[in-house]
């Protein structure tokens, strides 16, 4: 378990805030600029692609690429020993071994970037233990800035933000994926709560934190960086977050990957569980 004390935990979130916009910047210059791009294959390879590309299952691109180098260097500079998990980097299992590890998806998002819609993030957590202690959360196209540390509080752009509380969940948002939406998937949904569909994972789960939704949910797996900096936002505005079969996330485990997430009110939570059970999930 980290020793890190609260002052040390404050220095390390304004150094990540100040990583995390220097590698925003490689990220906006090609914003709308038609990186160069990437699927990546199953085995973890990548095959060049078109830009005007109708559909990559999963796209990467420059960008991604230039963020991560960034963000490594900068990251692991600021915390030495620290260990890496990125999307865009090699896992090295030596992360299953260390007290404190960042990780990171240098662009959460990158099918809404390379279509040029402003609904992307990079998403910065620090775990310790299975738990995440700071996260940095920052959509530069809209320059919107979420930062918490465990046990202190969530801020947006610099100013405290907590979840806006709602009665029932007739009067509850929920934020959905754009992907998910556009096939129907949320369809079932949306007799009970007001549905909003978004792009990256990750910013969704910071616009809870930041009071403009009550909901998110995926019903399906998602890998730890997607969610590791959101999770802790949205705890620590105030919101209840599980995985779908209702159990607290542990992160930094050999399989990045993540049954799904489940953000709702305190007083909501068990009843959207409830709904996503009721309708089955995707796992």
């Amino acid at each position: 378990m980290s020793t890190l004390s609260e002052a040390q935990l404050r220095d390390l979130l304004t150094g990540a805030v100040e990583v995390t916009r220097s590698a925003a910047r490689p990220v906006m210059a090609m914003f709308r600029q038609q990186p160069a791009l990437w699927n990546k294959l199953d085995d973890g390879r990548r095959e060049r692609v078109k830009p005007e590309a109708v559909r990559v299952k999963n796209p990467v691109t420059e960008a991604d690429l230039a963020a991560d180098r960034l963000l490594r260097e900068g990251l692991l500079a600021l915390l030495p020993g620290s260990a890496w998990l990125s999307e865009e980097s090699v896992d090295d299992p030596v992360r299953l071994d260390a007290d404190l590890v960042w990780i990171v998806d240098p662009i959460d998002g990158t099918r809404e970037y390379v279509e040029g819609v402003a609904e992307f993030a990079i998403s910065v957590a620090l775990v310790s233990a299975g738990s995440p202690l700071l996260a940095v959360l920052y959509n530069p196209a809209l320059d919107d800035l979420f930062t918490a540390v465990r046990g202190l509080g969530c801020w947006r752009n610099g100013q405290p933000t907590r979840v806006t509380s709602v009665e029932d969940l007739g009067a509850a948002t929920l934020l959905a994926s754009r992907t998910e939406a556009g096939r129907g998937e949320f369809s079932v949904f949306s007799e009970r709560m007001q549905i909003r569909a978004l792009g990256s994972t990750a910013y969704k789960l910071a616009l809870v934190a930041g009071g403009e939704a009550q909901a998110y949910f995926t019903r399906k797996p998602r890998n730890e960086w997607d969610i590791a900096a959101g999770v802790l936002l949205c705890t620590e505005a105030g919101a209840m977050v599980t995985d779908l079969g209702g159990d607290k996330h542990v992160f930094n485990r050999p399989d990045s990957r993540c049954r799904g997430v489940v953000v709702a009110l305190p007083h909501l939570h068990a009843e959207v569980l409830g709904m996503i059970h009721e309708v089955g999930t995707l796992e």
